[in-house]
């Protein structure tokens, strides 16, 4: 599609030529071009754009769709000019959209299957640099003469020659190839994770998970078929990659393996209020490597998948989404603790959360040194909003209850007995 770089003789022609007048014809060409791509781009982007979405971006300039439609307009005003004005500035901006299609297809693709990464900047620049150099090359005609001094320098592996042009060609195939198949992986997981809730937003988040493995297996073969590699040759790396796996590998393969077994056996949902070592939320991710558990007070916590398989884990939400709670409250001995019990279950079930049914009670659980322990259970079906509001709640109509009916709330109390010294102890003490 680009037309042929630039030979180093000819580098001066092509300044020579951007300086006559008939370059004003083609940036003028360029700049309406670029108009109309933007214009299109704006008709078909709609008001609301998908975070995700790699075609568009937040500005109209930010996504694939953009330079592509650019890329083409001016490619195809550089075939109508040809022969009728010398070609100067359109033999640089064709590299130059090209660069751009480049970059901006490679970040929208990184960011799209790997949100939130904090590698997604150093890919962006470490990209943006390469794709820049590469146009610098072509346009000034360095490129050829790059890529000659890259086929000299060789190695003998067994029975074939490699060069390093054939490395960094391979290279630029494979990752190729593998932003193809990461696009494709992305849109399938967006198109199967639209509006799915529950059990199926876990089931189709396995699928998803083993479309992305699938794609960039196969992509992989066909780079490496692509670059001339013997694809049974992979026999060898098969074998080597089990002794790493037998050796060092093990629970990087346990997690992979364990996620698949999480998401298909639907132990743990996304959304499932659960509990991991003492560490409860609710299951916001599961990956193929790991699950993302988010407690209500906002800290999220990174577990391995194969910790889920292997440990104790309390899922609050697997069957019934109620959880109990309860409070302590101590009353002075002498209390009606028989009529004290229903006042306080009438007054904690008029708290905001608490469930109506199963309802909440008071029992009296103990006979302190102080007064008389009676612990309140109650119910509620939202754990994700917080438990220590609802349990202050029902502390605080418990509180209002006991001063509306004058009930005590005794004090930790301590008796001390004196006893008074016999005579002969008072004789003994005596210093006269």
């Amino acid at each position: 599609m680009a037309s042929s770089p630039a030979a180093p003789k000819d580098l001066q022609d092509l300044l020579a030529a951007i300086v006559q007048p008939s370059s004003l014809i083609e940036t003028g060409v360029i700049v309406a071009c670029l108009g109309l791509a933007w214009a299109l781009v704006r008709l078909v982007r709609g008001p609301r754009i998908p975070e995700a979405s790699i075609w568009f971006g937040r500005r109209i300039v930010d996504g694939v769709l953009f330079p592509v439609v650019a890329l083409a307009l001016v490619y195809g005003a550089r075939l109508a000019a040809e022969g009728l004005v010398p070609i100067a500035v359109f033999r640089v901006a064709v590299p130059v959209l090209m660069s751009l299609v480049i970059i901006r297809m490679s970040v929208r693709v990184l960011s799209a299957a790997f949100p939130g990464s904090a590698l997604m900047r150093a890919a962006e620049r470490t990209i943006s640099w390469l794709a820049w150099i590469a146009v610098v090359l072509w346009i000034t005609g360095a490129l050829p003469v790059l890529l000659d001094e890259l086929e000299g320098i060789q190695w003998k592996l067994g029975g074939s020659t490699l060069t390093l042009r054939q490395i960094l060609e391979g290279t630029l195939s494979a990752g190729f190839v593998m932003m193809v198949a990461l696009w494709i992986s992305a849109a399938i997981e967006a198109r199967l994770l639209k509006g799915a809730v529950g059990e199926r937003l876990s089931l189709r988040k396995a699928a998803s998970n083993a479309v992305r493995a699938l794609l960039l297996f196969v992509g992989l073969l066909v780079a490496l078929s692509s670059v001339g590699i013997d694809l049974t040759a992979l026999s060898v790396l098969g074998g080597a990659l089990g002794v790493g796996i037998g050796f060092g590998l093990q629970k990087l393969a346990a997690n992979y393996v364990s996620g698949f077994v999480i998401l298909a056996e639907r132990s743990l949902r996304i959304g499932d209020f659960v509990r991991v070592d003492n560490f409860e939320g609710h299951v916001t991710d599961i990956t193929t490597r790991y699950t993302v558990i988010r407690a209500p007070n906002g800290r999220e916590s990174i577990v391995p998948n194969e910790t889920l398989i292997t440990t104790r884990v309390e899922n609050l939400s697997l069957a019934d989404r109620n959880v109990l709670l309860s409070t302590v409250v101590q009353v002075a001995y002498g209390t009606d603790v028989q009529t004290l019990r229903e006042h306080i279950v009438e007054r904690v079930r008029q708290v905001p959360r608490v469930l109506p049914e199963p309802g909440p009670s008071a029992h009296l659980t103990a006979f302190a040194s102080d007064g008389l322990e009676l612990t309140v259970f109650f119910w509620i079906a939202d754990p994700e909003n917080g438990q220590a509001n609802v349990r202050s709640g029902v502390n605080l109509a418990i509180l209002a209850l006991f001063q509306e009916r004058g009930v005590e709330i005794p004090y930790p109390q301590r008796v001390v007995h004196l006893r008074a010294p016999s005579a002969g102890e008072g004789e003994a003490g005596s210093t006269d």
